[in-house]
């Protein structure tokens, strides 16, 4: 049997693995080659699958690469699994953009946001591991901070926070409130 090529050894990586892998860590599990060796075998292997244009690909996502079924063919992967999709509620979904674009924040930043209760909808997506606590806000009651996880990158296929759309109607600061009209 032949000696196993770099791109077969991080091929085979990313299929046994059930998360994307940066560059870092593939640089652990291979001290003995180059990062710019890694680099180009990924780039290579990218390409390959690519120009298949078989069932898989290779993204980059959460800061790592990962092979995945390519995203066109969903629908039938749906058929396969027959599991129902995460659905989240407007209200968790609009929780969730505010997380997003302002972490780290507080619940009561995201409500001065919202206008409303957020606490279920926290930890429903805390639940589904889209957010995390991410320490407490130094400030009297040192509330928690809520940020977005890497299964929240994973989750939407983004690469990083800056994948993420372009915010045109999240305001910059909470809009106080009067407390009467009069």
């Amino acid at each position: 049997m032949n000696e196993p090529t770099l791109e077969s050894i991080i091929e085979s990586l990313l299929f046994a693995s059930r998360r994307s892998l940066s560059i870092r860590e593939f640089q652990k599990i291979l001290p003995e080659f180059e990062v710019s060796s890694i680099k180009d075998a990924l780039k290579r292997l990218r390409a390959r699958y690519a120009l298949q244009q078989g069932g898989m690909e290779i993204t980059e996502v959460a800061g790592g690469y990962r092979i995945q079924t390519r995203r066109d063919l969903a629908p039938y992967i749906k058929r396969l699994k027959r599991v129902a999709p995460v659905r989240l509620s407007k209200a968790a979904l609009e929780t969730l953009a505010i997380v997003a674009y302002k972490q780290p924040v507080t619940r009561a930043e995201v409500e001065a946001l919202r206008g409303v209760d957020a606490s279920s909808s926290l930890r429903v997506l805390l639940d589904h591991k889209l957010i995390r606590i991410a320490g407490k806000k130094n400030v009297p009651g040192r509330p928690l901070l809520y940020a977005t996880t890497r299964h929240f990158l994973e989750f939407f296929q983004l690469k990083d926070l800056s994948s993420l759309p372009v915010p045109k109607d999240l305001p910059e600061e909470p809009q106080q409130q009067p407390l009467f009209n009069g």
